[in-house]
């Protein structure tokens, strides 16, 4: 293992990641020793309007996935309509492979507590909720302490720091429902109701919450509010790409010496981030990669320099959703991946949509006939007529996202499918396996 060059070394910048190794840094004493809470005195001194306007000028970009612009999205709220407004942050994190939320919540929540406030100044809300993920009870216990500590200063309740105004923030806890990442799903599991995704128009920005205007925006997008006020749209541009500002928490896991967070400008590429963590595990060398996450299309060896940010991610065919980057290596089989992925997605299938509640299930039995040795070659034209059945015709996202490792699998590794239905690899899958495949 050799040590990173210098130049990708300056790619690395902590910012959202900075406080984590410091002592107690999830307590209100440590984060106002470091620059914690300056943000909130300095936003409430301004207009509103004028806070949303500095997003905008930032670029900052949703960090949950779809990449949407932050501060247009705090524009959509209608104002003077007599209406409570609500903020909603999405820390539902879920998705295989995807874990920066919940690291950036445990080791220091004030940060997303103190881009709350900030956010729902601006956009006139008096209450916010944080959706946690019921699995997540270390995070969610550190969450609910820090918001605790920040009531007992002042900076959440009544009257926050005597500017005359009020925000009441709850944390709630889901039941571990992946559909609920999705943002109307969210809202109807929030207001008591089976988390299902909502028919859209209207859109949360005005029949949100309650039927009331909301904003509904990523852990990672809220936690970055408080250091783009501290230090301006132009010092959150110089980092990062033209279209995709900022930096960005990259989640690397598999076949790596040293998977964890690497906070890097946007536009590193996979090789940088390869070698950041240390390079590839002695013997291994890359076959395929996740640049989001396990709804996200694969990649290859060949994309190594592709840019990683929105736009080269969607040049090369595929999304940078959440950053999370499984690395996969020629010890491990495509098939198999797409397989194990295919079963989280038709298992936490809300099933309102018939394409994603029943395309799901019989992709996963297809799956289990190849990798048990009795696939046809029909079955590759089964999986593909499947998820173009699927694709744009589920009521979410999340069937469209469960479609992307078939297609792009298939589309770079149709060999290693051929492999199990010719019989040249041997069955990954038993007998006893196959129950229900047929």
């Amino acid at each position: 293992m050799t040590a990173p060059r210098p130049e990708t070394l300056a790619k690395l910048t902590p910012v959202l990641t900075k406080r984590w190794l410091s002592p107690d840094a999830w307590r209100i004493g440590t984060y106002e020793k470091l620059d914690g809470y300056a943000a909130l005195r300095k936003a409430l001194k301004a207009h509103p309007d004028d806070l949303i306007q500095l997003i905008k000028d930032s670029g900052l970009r949703g960090r949950g996935g779809a990449g949407f612009p932050t501060g247009l999205k705090w524009g959509f709220i209608p104002q003077g309509d007599g209406k409570p407004h609500y903020l909603v942050v999405n820390a539902d994190e879920g998705e295989p492979g995807t874990c920066k939320d919940l690291p950036l919540m445990t080791h220091d929540p004030h940060s997303l507590v103190e881009g709350v406030i900030i956010a729902s100044y601006a956009i006139r809300a008096n209450r916010a909720y944080i959706y946690i993920r019921g699995e997540a009870v270390h995070a969610a216990r550190r969450l609910r302490n820090a918001v605790q500590e920040a009531y007992a200063k002042g900076y959440l309740g009544r009257n926050i720091q005597g500017t005359g105004f009020d925000l009441e923030l709850v944390v709630h806890s889901g039941a571990g429902a992946y559909i609920c990442g999705e943002e109307t799903a969210l809202l109807d599991s929030l207001e008591g109701f089976r988390g299902q995704p909502r028919l859209r128009p209207p859109f949360p920005a005005t029949h949100g919450l309650y039927a009331s205007p909301t904003v509904v925006n990523n852990v990672g997008t809220i936690a970055s509010v408080p250091y783009i006020v501290l230090g301006g749209a132009d010092w959150w541009k110089t980092m990062g790409t033209e279209k995709s500002s900022g930096p960005m928490i990259y989640s690397l896991s598999g076949r790596i010496a040293n998977p964890g967070q690497f906070e890097c400008s946007m536009g590193i590429t996979l090789r940088e981030l390869i070698e950041l963590a240390g390079g590839m595990q002695p013997g291994h060398n890359l076959k395929f990669w996740t640049p989001g996450g396990s709804s996200t299309p694969l990649l290859t060896a060949e994309h190594l320099d592709v840019p990683l940010d929105f736009e080269g991610v969607a040049a090369a065919g595929s999304i940078l959703g959440t950053t999370a980057t499984q690395i996969f290596s020629d010890q491990d089989c495509p098939v198999y991946a797409t397989y194990r992925w295919l079963e989280f997605y038709h298992h936490e299938s809300c099933g309102k949509c018939t394409p994603c509640r029943e395309g799901n299930y019989w992709m996963v039995r297809v799956y289990r006939r190849i990798l048990a040795g009795q696939g046809t070659h029909e079955d590759l034209d089964t999986l593909l007529d499947t998820c173009d059945n699927i694709l744009g015709r589920s009521f979410c996202g999340l069937g469209d996202g469960a479609t992307s490792s078939v297609t792009s699998s298939l589309k770079y590794f149709k060999q290693d499918y051929l492999d199990y239905i010719e019989g040249r690899t041997a069955p990954k899958l038993s007998e006893k396996q196959l129950v229900g495949a047929h």
